[in-house]
């Protein structure tokens, strides 16, 4: 279901790190800007003629994030600035600001935009949640703020989630402010008014639970069937797919297809894949492998427009707040290093990652009153391999790199950054090589905190 907040997550890792004796490191091979396959994931999307995106927040679209963002995904979502409560907190004021930084950010990036919700029963202001209107009154309000949010960004949004969440698990429409007062036909007279406000932009229903064929996903099926027969402007369906670890649904493909075969477009809106914590490689493994079916079911219709995460990173995961034990939803950790389950959708897409199968290790074989130790060791596994590296990492309590060897190593603030020497840069499948180097500390020495390079 859309979240309504995503949260930061952060002590997840410190638990990790602080009980750790190792960490594993990013290894970013040649590439500068994916820090995890070549070429990045928009990419090998581009070629197959699909999105892949990621919900983000906008106050967050700086430093790592907003470079992976923008490397990564060739759409974005915003995960909350679009909603009513957000951007017309009371009747009549209107706060665009975290809504206009994200397109402004997507356009700097040749990014789509997907426009995420006009219409849900949940994340309504009070004024509007609270008020009694008459059903003339709210259909005014409903048409108003359509109008109004659609026509802003006419021009410079691909698609939007117009209506979200109208069905119960049994197929039976949900009671809500727009249903109980206006009869299921505000889904209808929705996406009408979106279409006059911008008749270029892709208008989706969107809802969850509906991404293998089930009672919910086929009464969404008759209901899009059913506009299309009244000449209702409908373009696709979203299916958010949020799931369950080792839970993917098998007639997810079959699904696609069937809606696609009313004439309509499909796309996979708000995907993570959770699991109970601690996340484990025996998980990280089944949760690669539960992506890959997601991302391979699309590409196999022709019709799916693409893939969307919902959050491309841990940190920014709605998931831990809303499931109690719940986590490590998404494809890269909460210091954003990519996990098995980036290389799948690489893989899924066409791409080989070129450092996959490749981990970097960080140990601290000694240490001393002010001074440390510290060891790097670059692995591949059989059938993998590197022709060059970089490991980079951030200190969490003001430890400094004094001298290494066998890598060059600077360090800027607390981020110390280390590439191969001129003569060890191979490492060879099924190989390792090491490097190490001195360094100091006062009053506590923990792992660092694992980052991309």
């Amino acid at each position: 279901m859309s979240p309504s907040r995503t949260a930061l997550r952060p002590r997840l890792l410190a638990l990790l790190a602080a009980a750790a004796t190792t960490t594993t490191l990013l290894l970013a091979g040649t590439a500068t800007s994916a820090h995890a396959a070549d070429p990045p994931l928009r990419d090998l999307a581009t070629t197959k003629g699909k999105v892949i995106g990621t919900a983000v927040t906008g106050s967050k679209l700086t430093g790592t994030y907003g470079d992976l963002a923008g490397a990564q995904f060739n759409s974005l979502t915003p995960g909350n600035a679009m909603k009513w409560e957000s951007v017309e907190p009371s009747r009549g004021t209107y706060n665009w600001t975290e809504a206009d930084q994200i397109v402004a950010f997507a356009q700097a990036h040749n990014q789509q935009v997907r426009g995420h919700t006009l219409v849900w029963h949940s994340q309504n202001p009070g004024w509007l949640a609270n008020g009694t209107w008459t059903p003339a009154q709210l259909s005014a309000i409903l048409q108003d703020h359509i109008t109004t949010e659609v026509t802003r960004y006419k021009g410079k949004l691909a698609a939007w989630d117009v209506v979200n969440e109208p069905f119960n698990e049994d197929g039976t429409y949900r009671s809500t402010l727009w249903s109980n007062n206006l009869g299921t036909d505000y889904i209808a007279q929705s996406l009408t008014w979106a279409r006059a406000a911008d008749p270029a932009a892709k208008l989706y229903i969107n809802d969850y639970n509906v991404e293998g064929v089930n009672a919910k996903s086929t009464a969404l099926y008759n209901l899009v069937k059913s506009l299309k027969e009244r000449g209702v402007p409908i373009d696709g369906v979203g299916l958010q797919a949020h799931l369950i670890l080792g839970q993917y649904p098998a007639t997810l493909q079959q699904n696609i297809q069937r809606f696609a075969d009313l004439g309509v477009d499909v796309a996979i809106t708000e995907l993570d894949i959770r699991m109970q914590l601690p996340a484990t490689d025996a998980k990280l493994t089944q949760q690669a492998a539960d992506y890959k079916a997601v991302m391979d079911a699309c590409v196999a219709v022709t019709r799916c427009a693409g893939v969307t995460v919902w959050g491309f990173t841990d940190s920014d995961s709605w998931i831990p707040d809303v499931f109690d034990g719940y986590g490590a939803a998404t494809p890269y950790t909460e210091s954003f290093t990519p996990k098995p389950a980036y290389y799948a959708i690489a893989r899924s897409l066409g791409g080989t990652p070129s450092t996959e199968g490749c981990t970097a290790t960080y140990s601290v074989p000694n240490q001393w009153n002010s001074g440390f130790t510290g060891q790097v060791t670059i692995a591949c596994s059989a059938g993998r391999s590197l022709s060059s590296w970089r490991v980079s990492w951030t200190f969490g309590a003001g430890q400094q790199v004094a001298q290494a060897w066998n890598a060059t190593c600077t360090q800027s603030g607390a981020a110390a950054n280390c590439v191969n020497a001129s003569y060890n840069g191979t490492v060879p499948s099924g190989g390792s090589v090491s490097f190490g180097f001195n360094g100091t500390w006062n009053g506590s020495n923990p792992l660092p905190i694992v980052t991309l390079g």
